[in-house]
C-alpha cells in the first residue's frame, strides 16, 4: 500500500462495483490512493435493503445521504436521514441502516481508516457497474459475510427482536 495520498478522479460510472447483502457499492477512493487514511464509496440501497446490525471495531463510519431516505439504527437510536443528511458513527457503536421507503436511495460512505474496500472485495459479488442490479442474497452469501467479517474487525450482530 502506498503511504502517500494522491489526487483522485473518478468519472460517473467508473470505479469497482460490488453487490453486497442486496445493495450495490461503488468504490470511489481506496486506502492505496489515500495513504491509508480512508475509503470512500457510494451505496445504492433499494427499498428494504441495508446490511444487518454490526459493529466496526477498527473504523469510524460516516454517511451522507444523496437521494432518498435511509433509516439508521445507531446505538439503539432510530434516525431517519433524508437527502442532505449526514450521520457519523464512531467505531465500537452498534449500527445498521435500511431503506424503509418505497424508492431507491443513494449515499456516500466514508470509512476511516481505510480497509473497507478490502472487506467488500473479500465477501461481496463484483458487478459490471454501479447501475447493475444487486445479486440475490443467498444463505451462502450470509455465511461468507459471517466468516469474513471478523478478520476485518467487523462484528455482525443478530437482528433486533
Amino acid at each position: 500500500m502506498s503511504t502517500a495520498a494522491q489526487v483522485i478522479r473518478v468519472a460517473p460510472g467508473e470505479g469497482p462495483a460490488y453487490s453486497a447483502v442486496g445493495d450495490v457499492y461503488r468504490i470511489l477512493a481506496t486506502g492505496e490512493q489515500t495513504g491509508g487514511a480512508y475509503t470512500l464509496c457510494e451505496a445504492r440501497v433499494l427499498p428494504g435493503g441495508g446490511p444487518p446490525p454490526h459493529i466496526h471495531h477498527r473504523e469510524d463510519e460516516a454517511f451522507f445521504v444523496l437521494e432518498g431516505e435511509i433509516t439508521f439504527q445507531l446505538a439503539g437510536e432510530k434516525v431517519v436521514a433524508k437527502a442532505g443528511s449526514f450521520i457519523q458513527g464512531p467505531r465500537g457503536i452498534p449500527h445498521a441502516f435500511k431503506n424503509e421507503s418505497a424508492t431507491p436511495a443513494r449515499m456516500l460512505i466514508h470509512v476511516s481508516p481505510s480497509g473497507f474496500e478490502d472487506f467488500l472485495a473479500a465477501f461481496a459479488t463484483p458487478v459490471p457497474s454501479f447501475d447493475s442490479p444487486p445479486t440475490p442474497v443467498t444463505p451462502a452469501d450470509i455465511q461468507k459475510l459471517l466468516a469474513v467479517a471478523p478478520s476485518y474487525g467487523i462484528e455482525i450482530l443478530p437482528p433486533p427482536h
